[in-house]
Protein backbone atom coordinates (compact mmCIF):
# COMPACT_ATOMS: atom_id res chain seq x y z
CA UNK A 1 0.00 0.00 0.00
CA UNK A 2 2.99 2.14 0.71
CA UNK A 3 4.02 2.26 -2.86
CA UNK A 4 0.89 3.60 -3.88
CA UNK A 5 0.55 6.73 -1.70
CA UNK A 6 4.13 7.35 -3.35
CA UNK A 7 3.32 6.83 -6.12
CA UNK A 8 0.27 9.49 -6.03
CA UNK A 9 2.40 11.63 -3.94
CA UNK A 10 5.61 11.81 -6.75
CA UNK A 11 2.23 11.98 -9.20
CA UNK A 12 0.89 15.15 -7.47
CA UNK A 13 3.99 16.92 -7.25
CA UNK A 14 4.80 16.15 -10.67
CA UNK A 15 1.69 17.64 -11.62
CA UNK A 16 1.45 20.72 -9.77
CA UNK A 17 5.05 21.22 -11.09
CA UNK A 18 4.19 21.10 -14.28
CA UNK A 19 0.91 23.04 -14.09
CA UNK A 20 2.49 25.95 -12.07
CA UNK A 21 5.66 25.69 -14.82
CA UNK A 22 3.21 27.29 -17.77
CA UNK A 23 2.08 30.14 -15.07
CA UNK A 24 4.37 33.20 -15.18
CA UNK A 25 3.67 34.06 -11.23
CA UNK A 26 5.96 31.05 -10.39
CA UNK A 27 8.54 31.60 -12.53
CA UNK A 28 11.23 33.67 -12.54
CA UNK A 29 12.75 34.80 -16.02
CA UNK A 30 16.03 33.66 -17.21
CA UNK A 31 18.50 33.18 -20.24
CA UNK A 32 18.38 29.78 -21.60
CA UNK A 33 21.54 27.94 -22.25
CA UNK A 34 22.83 28.36 -26.33
CA UNK A 35 23.00 25.16 -26.97
CA UNK A 36 18.96 24.97 -26.14
CA UNK A 37 18.79 27.68 -29.04
CA UNK A 38 21.15 25.52 -31.74
CA UNK A 39 19.78 22.18 -31.76
CA UNK A 40 15.83 23.41 -31.95
CA UNK A 41 13.45 25.87 -32.98
CA UNK A 42 11.15 26.65 -29.63
CA UNK A 43 13.09 24.42 -27.37
CA UNK A 44 13.67 27.52 -25.08
CA UNK A 45 10.19 28.73 -24.70
CA UNK A 46 9.07 29.32 -21.52
CA UNK A 47 12.48 29.19 -20.03
CA UNK A 48 12.67 30.27 -16.63
CA UNK A 49 13.00 28.89 -12.94
CA UNK A 50 10.43 27.46 -11.38
CA UNK A 51 10.29 29.40 -7.52
CA UNK A 52 13.53 30.77 -9.01
CA UNK A 53 15.09 27.42 -8.48
CA UNK A 54 14.29 24.55 -10.79
CA UNK A 55 14.92 25.58 -14.34
CA UNK A 56 12.40 24.61 -16.57
CA UNK A 57 10.94 24.59 -20.09
CA UNK A 58 7.68 24.13 -21.91
CA UNK A 59 8.95 20.79 -23.20
CA UNK A 60 10.25 19.91 -19.44
CA UNK A 61 6.74 21.53 -17.92
CA UNK A 62 4.87 19.25 -20.24
CA UNK A 63 7.89 15.93 -19.41
CA UNK A 64 6.69 16.62 -15.83
CA UNK A 65 2.59 16.55 -16.26
CA UNK A 66 3.08 13.16 -17.87
CA UNK A 67 5.18 11.98 -14.88
CA UNK A 68 2.76 13.16 -12.37
CA UNK A 69 -0.15 11.98 -14.17
CA UNK A 70 1.48 7.92 -14.60
CA UNK A 71 2.31 9.14 -10.90
CA UNK A 72 -1.39 9.14 -10.21
CA UNK A 73 -2.58 6.06 -12.64
CA UNK A 74 -0.54 4.42 -10.54
CA UNK A 75 -2.11 5.09 -7.48
CA UNK A 76 -5.55 4.54 -9.01
CA UNK A 77 -4.29 0.94 -10.36
CA UNK A 78 -2.58 -2.21 -8.25
CA UNK A 79 0.11 -2.53 -5.95
CA UNK A 80 2.11 -4.06 -8.64
CA UNK A 81 1.69 -1.71 -11.21
CA UNK A 82 2.47 1.21 -8.16
CA UNK A 83 5.63 -0.68 -7.83
CA UNK A 84 6.62 -1.08 -12.05
CA UNK A 85 5.74 2.54 -12.05
CA UNK A 86 8.08 3.21 -9.12
CA UNK A 87 10.92 0.83 -10.27
CA UNK A 88 10.83 2.74 -13.74
CA UNK A 89 10.88 6.45 -11.92
CA UNK A 90 13.76 4.83 -9.95
CA UNK A 91 15.76 3.90 -13.05
CA UNK A 92 14.43 7.29 -15.06
CA UNK A 93 15.00 9.79 -12.66
CA UNK A 94 18.55 8.16 -11.60
CA UNK A 95 19.77 8.58 -15.55
CA UNK A 96 18.00 12.07 -15.74
CA UNK A 97 20.19 12.39 -12.47
CA UNK A 98 23.87 11.19 -13.96
CA UNK A 99 22.69 13.30 -17.61
CA UNK A 100 22.35 16.49 -15.18
CA UNK A 101 26.29 16.00 -14.17
CA UNK A 102 27.38 16.01 -16.92
CA UNK A 103 27.63 19.63 -18.65
CA UNK A 104 27.10 18.87 -22.34
CA UNK A 105 24.27 16.62 -21.63
CA UNK A 106 22.64 18.89 -18.60
CA UNK A 107 20.35 20.05 -21.14
CA UNK A 108 19.04 16.81 -22.05
CA UNK A 109 20.90 17.01 -25.02
CA UNK A 110 19.16 20.85 -25.88
CA UNK A 111 16.13 19.51 -25.23
CA UNK A 112 15.00 20.73 -21.49
CA UNK A 113 17.08 21.56 -18.85
CA UNK A 114 18.28 19.00 -15.83
CA UNK A 115 20.74 20.79 -14.19
CA UNK A 116 21.01 22.90 -11.15
CA UNK A 117 18.49 22.07 -8.94
CA UNK A 118 17.18 19.59 -11.06
CA UNK A 119 19.33 17.38 -9.98
CA UNK A 120 18.86 17.22 -6.20
CA UNK A 121 15.31 16.81 -7.10
CA UNK A 122 16.06 14.14 -9.75
CA UNK A 123 18.03 12.20 -7.35
CA UNK A 124 15.28 12.57 -4.30
CA UNK A 125 13.21 11.32 -6.80
CA UNK A 126 15.03 8.34 -7.89
CA UNK A 127 16.18 7.31 -4.57
CA UNK A 128 12.65 7.22 -3.26
CA UNK A 129 11.48 5.16 -5.82
CA UNK A 130 14.06 2.98 -5.79
CA UNK A 131 13.03 2.58 -1.98
CA UNK A 132 9.31 2.22 -2.56
CA UNK A 133 9.48 0.31 -5.51
CA UNK A 134 12.77 -2.04 -5.28
CA UNK A 135 13.39 -1.88 -1.76
CA UNK A 136 9.55 -2.52 0.08
CA UNK A 137 8.77 -5.78 -1.75
CA UNK A 138 6.71 -7.09 1.19
CA UNK A 139 8.57 -10.18 1.65
CA UNK A 140 7.46 -11.16 -1.83
CA UNK A 141 11.44 -12.26 -2.14
CA UNK A 142 12.02 -13.30 1.35
CA UNK A 143 9.00 -15.71 1.50
CA UNK A 144 9.24 -17.43 -1.47
CA UNK A 145 10.87 -20.54 -1.27
CA UNK A 146 13.55 -20.66 -4.15
CA UNK A 147 12.59 -23.73 -6.14
CA UNK A 148 16.40 -24.43 -7.70
CA UNK A 149 17.37 -25.00 -4.19
CA UNK A 150 15.06 -27.44 -3.02
CA UNK A 151 17.12 -30.71 -4.06
CA UNK A 152 15.95 -33.80 -2.65
CA UNK A 153 19.55 -35.87 -3.24
CA UNK A 154 22.52 -32.89 -3.17
CA UNK A 155 23.69 -35.39 -6.14
CA UNK A 156 21.35 -36.11 -8.32
CA UNK A 157 22.25 -34.12 -11.54
CA UNK A 158 19.77 -32.97 -14.46
CA UNK A 159 18.49 -35.33 -16.66
CA UNK A 160 18.75 -33.80 -20.10
CA UNK A 161 16.70 -37.01 -21.78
Amino acid sequence: MAVRYFSLVIGFIYTLMGLLGFFPGFVEPGHAPEIMAQVATGTTAGFGYLFGLFPISTVNNIFNLIIGLIGIVGFLGTEPAARIIADSFAVLFGLLTLLGLIPFANTTFGLMPIFGNDVWLHLTTSVLAAYFGFGLDNGRLRNQPNQALQVQDPYERTKFL
